[in-house]
């Protein structure tokens, strides 16, 4: 399987790992340092940089030494924020859960496409239209997410029980597709364990070869975590692959992220 990373979406899974450590904004000269060593070009590093600058990601700045740099914005910061919590964190079991009721003038329709693009994004499940599900712990990053996109005025908002009449866990079935979800943690297993049981054999990485493995490493599973919201493990399939999958990802996690540390701030 070929493992396929954009520019753009490596520049923000490195603002996530590393990039807020920096004193200050991150200088030009040192992302494309950086990106280069997980195979990115100088002039795909510019682009990328600058349609994330026209999206509202980064900022133009200067660095100490007054040479141009870019800084998170503030909506990037809550961004990051939020997936902190999805990418890291482990959920609470709940029973409960988070219900999105929405409604949206046939004129704006496109602010329906948003939301709904939106809700999926942020791993909730359909029941019927106009009618989302999530595990109730997604409040908070919904919340922000609605805000931030200015779709409240369309939304309800509702935290509760399962009551019936179909078992949780075949509606769990239909409000998403476990099947492609299944695969989705396959395919990071397929790319990534391969690469673990080599560290756990092999010398220890020096720390480029450290940087370099974790963004890769992180760049592949942050998306896992929004797509498998963190549903109750008793709702799910037996021999669910996500338990091995985090599992994966936690070890690289504590192998690499703090040695890799060592080439971005030599």
């Amino acid at each position: 399987m070929v493992e396929q990373h954009t520019p753009r979406s490596l520049i923000v899974t490195f603002y996530g790992a590393y990039g807020r450590s920096f004193e200050g904004p991150v200088p030009v000269a040192a992302l494309i340092r950086l990106l280069g060593a997980a195979g990115v070009d100088a002039p795909s590093v510019r682009s990328s940089v600058s349609r994330l600058k026209r999206r509202g990601f980064l900022l133009p700045a200067h660095a100490g030494d007054g040479s141009a740099a870019y800084e998170l914005s503030e909506e990037a910061h809550q961004l990051l924020e939020d997936g902190d919590r999805r990418i890291y964190g482990a959920p609470e079991p709940s029973p409960e859960w988070l219900v999105a009721v929405f409604s949206v003038p046939e004129q704006e329709r496109h602010k329906r496409h948003l939301l709904r693009s939106r809700l999926a994004r942020l791993g909730f499940g359909a029941v019927a239209p106009g009618v989302w599900i999530a595990p109730a712990h997604l409040y908070g990053e919904t919340r922000h997410t609605l805000d931030r996109l200015h779709l409240t005025a369309y939304v309800d908002l509702f935290r509760g029980a399962h009551l019936g009449f179909a078992p949780t866990a075949e509606a769990v079935g239909r409000w998403w597709d476990l099947a492609a979800l299944a695969k989705q943690h396959e395919e990071f297993l397929d790319l990534r364990e391969p690469v673990l049981r080599a560290l756990q054999s092999g010398p220890e990485p020096s720390p480029e070869e450290a940087y370099r493995g974790y963004l890769l490493a992180l760049d592949s599973w942050r998306r896992l975590p929004y797509a498998d919201p963190g549903l109750p493990r008793e709702l799910l399939p037996a021999d669910w692959p996500g338990d091995r999958a985090a599992a994966v990802f936690a070890e690289l996690h504590a192998r690499l992220r703090d040695r890799g540390a060592g080439f971005v701030r030599p």
